[in-house]
Order: structure tokens, then sequence, then C-alpha cells
């Protein structure tokens, strides 16, 4: 046994003793990665797949000298659950018998909707989540995920997405936690103590600024100030390391403010690192460096590219060597890039498979077949799935009784409108149609037929999801006119790069239903009939024209147990609870900002002619019964500014059937330095009760939780008043109160309190 193999030692003292048996060749090889089979294959499941692919080499060259990564050995083409396990067996063996120093990959898959692989469960898409207001919950999805993840032999999973939505028009909303940071932090350290608690590690995507782009164009320019910066897209991923653990980063393919993520040395080292303390690893998102040179043009060679992502912070790069292999050791060799900077990754990734067991002396690939699909699996993707489903009016036309009901619209009986772009039969299947769908996915309008076994239900599409045919919707309006009822059912369904309405790549001109979907849905509230409007989307569209609707419901993307989930809260068999965590907006131009607005943000009535007012407010649902708040009680008037203060208030279910109510605190720093936020969401949690019964909810509220980053660009607390909010939703907060920090200005560091604690009693 070696000395880099002895479990005696710490994971740092083997990762330095096995780097220093080891050659340049060997060091930079493990900052590489290999994508096995991606060269046999057309079309994109990553930007440019196939520009890169065309230039793939053997898998033997690849790992001549070692390899970091294998890329996808499960997700890149179908393959059985039996095939993928054997796959990952045999490609570590030759990696390990096959060199010198017989080091093992690290494996690594997408998971953000599940494990990406045939016939794995398709849990609902992260907004979905969201709208849950349940990190217990989403924890309990990552553990699964995870523990098949870990099943088949792979170690890391590209999840979660943190990006704080700032632009619904951007395509890739559905992947993200909604528009308010603390609920994007507080659902993703859940999700990543899932994965990590069960040995899988977490990597964080993107980092940072992704969201933020000009226009919402995927992979496009971002100017956003440092202040925005640090307090609204980075507080996630600071949670998600402190609170979470997450061992691993990926960075953001944009720009920021001119400066390519992959090459910004500031935010990969200076703020993950030396300010927050992150030790794990920053791998590249897919061909990022490479795009330095091609897309970016800040670097002439692949080797340019590859040094200035290294210095700047990159560890490992994926999901091919391009960029990290002969022209890089080359100016290793030639001194213009210190082979420091090779030893820093180095130490970094071997640090990190020492801890995965990986330079163990007895280590054996292992990877078995489990199912993927199992019913724990389909039963946590219901509970997630109707936990999500968010009830946005009701003229008390809900829930449905059996009768003659017309369904209508494009996405009734589409069940892979119910799967996100990163769920496998929309991420890859597209391109192996014999496949199917490759797991169960029942659609809306049959659900529903099993719910109401007496109802006369008819069905008619009316018009596509993003063709503009109408031809389809005479017939559908005849079906509403002679039905009792009508349900549309609307939305999107999820592709990749242009190839869907939402998803990678997948961006819109404003926040109208795609196609011709609004037209099918006035023609139908034309009728008179009562009209229940069901959304199933990647993203808010505006629903303000069809606000007269006898019933409006949001899903987003609610996988694949979506169907059965949605006909349960029509028919009452679930009361609603989901609640929104992105705004609806009324118009389809006017709204592209979000709740978290500073004054002039909001309607500037005889300042400007647009009212981006919502049609329904962030935290927005509503229940098939109902709750009354009272007794608000603020523990102190004042506290200094490293106290604490006690915020309580009651929440009693005044309705006829047991709910669960989403109960949220709201702050608003009422004079600042700089512009503060109206409202920013501090704490909030569910609760269930029973018909009469009440609950009391205490949040304890610590000042760093009001911090903000001052004039200086220093994160402070700040003596003054804050307003405090409790209630519904964010405009929907009956009960209210005030306190004040006193004191000096305190500044505040990567130590500072991130969390609000919440007990309900």
């Amino acid at each position: 046994m070696t000395r880099w193999q002895d479990k005696s030692l710490s994971p740092d003292e083997r990762a330095e003793a096995l780097r220093a048996e080891m050659t340049l060749e060997e060091k930079v090889a493990q900052l590489g990665s290999a994508w096995p089979g991606n060269e046999q294959l057309n079309g994109n499941v990553a930007p440019m797949q196939d520009v890169f692919a065309r230039g793939g080499v053997p898998f033997e060259q690849v790992r001549a000298d070692g390899i970091g990564h294998l890329t996808r050995v499960f997700g890149t083409a179908p393959v059985t659950a039996e095939e993928g396990a054997a796959r990952v067996v045999a490609l570590q063996r030759e990696i390990v018998e096959e060199t010198r120093l017989g080091i093992p990959a690290i494996v690594h898959e997408e998971c953000l909707t599940g494990f990406t692989t045939l016939g794995a469960t398709v849990y609902p898409a992260a907004l979905a989540w969201a709208a849950t207001f349940d990190p217990g919950l989403v924890e309990r999805m990552a553990t699964a995920i995870a523990e098949d993840m870990r099943a088949g032999g792979v170690h890391q999973g590209l999840s979660p997405v943190l990006d704080v939505v700032r632009d619904y028009r951007w395509g890739r909303v559905e992947e993200t936690m909604g528009e308010d940071p603390y609920l994007v932090g507080t659902l993703g350290a859940a999700y990543v103590r899932g994965l990590e608690k069960t040995g899988i590690v977490a990597t964080l995507k993107h980092f940072a600024g992704y969201s933020a782009s000009r226009a919402a164009r995927n992979h496009a320019p971002v100017s956003i100030g440092p202040r925005e910066l640090r307090d609204v897209i980075l507080p996630p991923f600071e949670m998600a390391i402190r609170e979470g653990g997450a061992r691993s980063v990926m960075n953001a393919y944009v720009d920021l403010d001119g400066v390519p993520v992959a090459a910004h040395t500031p935010l990969l080292t200076g703020i993950l690192r030396e300010e927050w303390g992150f030790e794990g690893v920053v791998v590249s998102d897919y061909w990022a460096i490479a795009f330095l040179k091609s897309m970016h043009r800040v670097a002439d060679t692949v080797g340019h590219a590859g040094a200035l992502a290294l210095a700047a912070g990159i560890d490992v790069e994926l999901p091919d060597t391009l960029c990290y292999g002969k022209e890089l050791i080359e100016l290793v060799r030639s001194g213009e890039v210190s082979e420091e900077l090779v030893d820093r990754s180095v130490q970094r990734l071997l640090r990190q498979k020492a801890d995965l067991g990986l330079l163990d002396a007895d280590w054996q690939p292992q990877a078995a077949a489990v199912d993927l699909d199992s019913p724990r699996n389909r039963e946590l993707a219901r509970e997630i799935a109707e936990k999500s489903i968010v009830l946005l009016a009701n003229d008390g036309v809900l829930p449905l009784d059996a009768g003659r009901i017309a369904v209508v619209g494009p996405c009734a009986d589409d069940p892979l409108a119910f799967l996100g772009c990163y769920s496998y039969p929309n991420h890859v299947l597209p391109r192996f149609p014999e496949f199917g769908i490759g797991v169960d996915v029942p659609s809306f309008v049959d659900s529903l037929r099993r719910e109401l076994p007496d109802a006369e239900i008819s069905l008619h599409e009316g018009c596509p999801i993003r063709d503009e045919d109408r031809s389809g919707i005479a017939a559908a309006v005849a079906a509403a006119e002679e039905a009792e009822l009508c349900v549309a059912v609307v939305g999107d369904r999820a592709g990749l790069f242009g190839e869907g309405t939402s998803g990678e790549g997948c961006d819109a001109e404003d926040l109208s239903l795609p196609g011709v979907q609004d037209e099918l849905v006035s023609a139908l509230l034309a009728t008179g009939k009562p009209v229940v409007v069901v959304v199933v989307s990647g993203r808010p569209y505006a629903l303000g024209r069809h606000a007269s609707a006898a019933a409006l419901v949001q899903a987003f993307m609610p996988g694949e147990e979506g169907g059965p989930a949605l006909a349960g809260v029509l028919t009452g068999r679930v009361n609603p609870s989901g609640r929104l965590p992105v705004q609806v907006p009324r118009v389809a131009g006017g709204s592209p900002n979000t709740y978290l607005h500073p004054p002039l943000g909001g309607n500037s009535e005889g300042i400007s002619n647009l009212d981006p007012t919502p049609l329904f407010p962030f935290g927005h649902g509503i229940s098939y019964t109902a709750f009354e708040y009272s007794g608000l009680s603020v523990s102190a008037q004042e506290i200094p500014a490293d106290g604490t203060v006690s915020i309580s208030v009651d929440v009693r279910n005044t309705g006829e059937r047991a709910g669960e109510e989403t109960v949220q605190l709201y702050l608003r720093d009422v004079q600042a330095q700089v512009t503060r936020p109206v409202l920013a969401l501090t704490g909030f949690a569910r609760v269930p009760l029973e018909p009469g019964q009440s609950r009391r909810v205490t949040f304890e509220v610590h000042a760093d939780r009001t911090s903000f980053t001052g004039l200086d660009l220093r994160r402070i607390v700040e003596p003054g008043a804050f307003e405090v909010f409790v209630g519904r939703s964010a405009a929907d907060l009956p009960c209210t109160g005030s306190f004040e920090i006193t004191g000096q200005a305190r500044e505040v560091g990567p130590d500072r309190v991130l969390t609000t604690p919440v007990v309900v009693s």
C-alpha cells in the first residue's frame, strides 16, 4: 500500500502524497474529463455539442495518463440500469488497469429532475419544488435521487441550479427555484444536504449571474452592479455551501461587465474561496473554457483559454478535455503558466477523490442496477407535485363534480408537457423516438377520467403549443358550448436550444402564452360557460386577459405524477397548498421586474404610464379552506446590531377541511444609505391545520438578516427602523409591526447568520 492509499492519513495528506508521484502530464490529465460515446451522437444536450463532438478522440487516448471525470455514462444514449452499471464498471476498470497510477475517475450525471437516465423517476421541475415552500420535502427528494445514482456508481450530481430569476422571459426559469434569494437558498441548501449526506457531491449552478442576462437571452452579457450581485445573486450559493455542505461549484457561461466568469479571478477565487472559505472543486460548465476562445474571444488558443481558466480558479474541465491538455502542458513547460496553478487544482481534485474513497487500496469499481422508478420514488414525486400546484383564483367552480366537461388545450393530453427540459424524456429521448417516454406519465385528461369515472369528458386540442394553427379552435369552442364546464390546459413543452417553448436556449420574446393559446382561451371565455384555466408551464405567463376565468390554476412542470396531482386538485381530493415562487404578470410586456424591487421598481403613477403590478403576487396561493391571522407580537422594540428579535403570529384554519398555510414573514428597511427592496422575504413556514385549529408561528430574526451591501461595498447591519409584515403573500399581509436596530453600524462577514429559524407550536 502506498502512502496515498493509507486511510489513516487525512485526505489532504493523501492527495499531496499522490501528487508528488505524478508527472506533469498525469497531473494535467486529472484536470480533464472524457465523454465516451459523445462523438457518435447527433443533436445537442449542451451548447454546441455537435461542433465539439466532431473533434472527439478515442477513449483510450484520452485516458492514457489518467482522467479526472467521466461524463454522463448513463445520460448520453439510452441504456438500461443494468447496461449503465456495467458500462461504469468497465470504464473504471480500464482506467485503473491501463494507467500507471490507476486512479479511478469521478463519474458525474445530471440530476435536476431526478437521475437523468432512461427509465428513472422524473420529479417536478425545480420551480415546482419552490412552489412547495417545503425544504424538508426537497431534501427527501434529493436523498432518493442520490441513492439511485450512488447505486449506479455515480459520484457527483450537476445540481442544484441556484440562479435567482430576474426576468421571466429567460428560458431556464423552470430550472430555478424562483425570484427570491432566501427561498432559493433555503431550498437549494436542502437539496444539497440530500445529495451530500448520501455521498453524492452536489454541484452548484451557475456561479454566478447567469439569470441576469440582457433581455433574458441565454448566454447574453450580464450588466450587473456589485451590489445586486452580492445581495441578490450570491446569497443562495453561500447558503448552499455553508448550510448544505456543497463540495462543488460550476461556473456560469456569461460575462460579468465584460469579464467571462470562466476567467473571473475575483469571483472564482476572491469571493468563493478567500471570502467564503470554499474548499471544494470548481468544475467548468460544458465547454465554458473553450468558449473563452471561440465565443468570448479573450483567448487566442485553447491552451491560452485553459491558462486563463486555471488561473481564475476552475479546477476541472467538463465535459471533455479540450483546453486542459497538450497545449496547456506546453505553456507550463515553457514557464508561461506556473506549475503551482496545476498543483493547486490537482490537490483539490485528489482530496475530493480521497473523500469519495477512490484512493483507497481496496477500492473496486462497483455499480448495481436498481429500480430507478420505484413505488417509493413515484409516491414522492406525487407528493411534490400535489404540494406544488397553485390555485390562483376560484369563484367556487372548484372542486369539480361529475357532469359534461370539455377538456381543451394542447397540454391536456400531452404527458411531456409535465416534464422539464433536463428530464431524460425531453433532454435526450427526442433523438431516440423508438424509446418513447421511458417512464409512465399519465396525461391530465386520462387522470381526470380516473378521478371522475361518471363524468362525460370530451377532449379537443384546440391548437398546438407553439405553432400558429387556429384550425382546431372552432371545434374546441363548440365542445365548450355543449358542455357544462370547460377545462383549458395550456402552457409549455420543454426543450433545448429553440426546440421547445421553455428550457435552455428557449427564451421568450414576451410573456404571452406560446403560439395562439391566448386566442384559444379568449375564445373559450367568450362562450359564457365556466372555464377553468390550467397553466402547465416553465415560466409564469401573463394571464390578465384571462382573469375572468371561473378558476385559474398554475402548475410548474409537475413531473411524471403531474396528471394525477392536477386531477386531484381540481376534483378536491387534494387541497391545494402551493404558493407562487414567481409573480404571475398581468400584461405580456410590462412586467420584467420581480417582487424584490426598490421603490422606483413598482408602479410609479404620474411618472410612467406602465404599471408593473402583477396579476398575482409572489407567495400567492389559495385553498379550499380559509386561514385567519392575528396576534402579532414583536419581542423587542429595539435590538442592538448583533441582537435577535422574535416575531410571532397566530394562524387559524377557519374553514371546514384540513389544509396547509404557508406563513410568510417580510421586512422593510424604512431608510438606508442605498435603496432597499420595498419588501424582502425573511422567513416562512408551512403550517398544517385541521378545521378550527390555531397554531402560533415564531420567527427568530437575527440582525444579520437585515444586512446589505453598503455604499463602500462592505456588508453591514445598519441602525434604523424596520417594518414587519406577516401574511399569506407579498401583497396580502394582515399583520404588521416594527422594531429598531440601535447603536453603530456593524460590518458582517461570511460567518453572518444566513437563516431565520422558525418554531410552530
